[in-house]
């Protein structure tokens, strides 16, 4: 058991480091043909790892915990996966658009700047982040679900159902998730068949952890290292986009 635990520990520290390494192949050319032809898995890695490093101890993360301790967690799951794929989808449209609205030749350029910006302001949040920074996310999640909750009960399952949706929404609203969706949909060398099915992939992983483990979960979550995995991998993200826009 210690040895398939540590095996597991290893594939789980080395996941953004894969994925990172595969979106630089795709984003640069330097996959094999038959990989670089169909960019899905690589950009379904990419966005699955950055969506579940961004999600883990998020204030989202907390809400679904938090509902699922008083309602019944599938009813929690429902709401909560429901708001953060309209979010998905918001954003990715969102990015896409930005391709659709910018010069083919300046994209590159958009990309880079746009990676590397989030990626210096994510190890920049995490140099000044308290030691307490999810403790912090957990009583603002608590707080924001008190409030729903004050002037009357949830007992009925569209009552749980919609108050999950409604609070996981608002607060994804603008949050570092949203933007990394945005950010992975500008770049033109991911797929948007990838980027959905990661993103979501993402969400439904870490979802599934909030109601079913997430006071273990949450009790051993570094937000200190999950804001540096993160901002390490945008700034790969923002290397291989700028190898791109120089050979371009």
């Amino acid at each position: 058991m210690a040895f398939s635990c540590g095996r597991i520990g290893f594939v789980i520290a080395c996941w953004p480091l894969f994925s990172a390494l595969a979106a630089w192949g795709l984003i640069t050319a330097q996959l094999p043909p038959e990989l670089a032809a169909n960019p899905a898995p690589a950009s379904f890695a990419s966005s699955l790892t950055a969506i579940t490093l961004a999600e883990l101890g998020d204030k989202t993360f907390f809400m679904a915990l938090i509902l699922a301790a008083r309602h019944r967690p599938r009813w929690v799951y429902l709401g909560a996966f429901s708001a953060l794929a309209a979010v998905t989808l918001i954003s990715l449209g969102l990015g896409y658009g930005l391709r659709e609205l910018i010069p083919a030749a300046v994209i590159p350029w958009l990309a880079t700047a746009l990676f590397l910006g989030f990626g210096i302001k994510l190890l920049l949040d995490a140099q000044g982040m308290a030691s307490d920074a999810a403790a912090e996310e957990e009583k603002e999640a608590e707080e924001a679900v008190n409030q729903a909750e004050r002037h009357q009960p949830i007992v009925t399952p569209w009552a749980v159902i919609w108050e999950s949706f409604a609070l996981v929404f608002i607060a994804e609203l603008g949050d570092r998730t949203q933007f990394a969706t945005i950010l992975l949909a500008t770049a033109p060398a991911f797929s948007f068949g990838g980027l959905l099915a990661g993103t979501l992939v993402g969400h439904a992983l870490v979802t599934g952890l909030a109601v079913g483990a997430g006071k273990w979960i949450g009790g051993r979550i570094s937000e200190l290292w999950l804001y540096r995995l993160s901002g390490g991998l945008f700034l790969a993200f923002g290397l291989a986009s700028l190898v791109q826009a120089l050979a371009g």
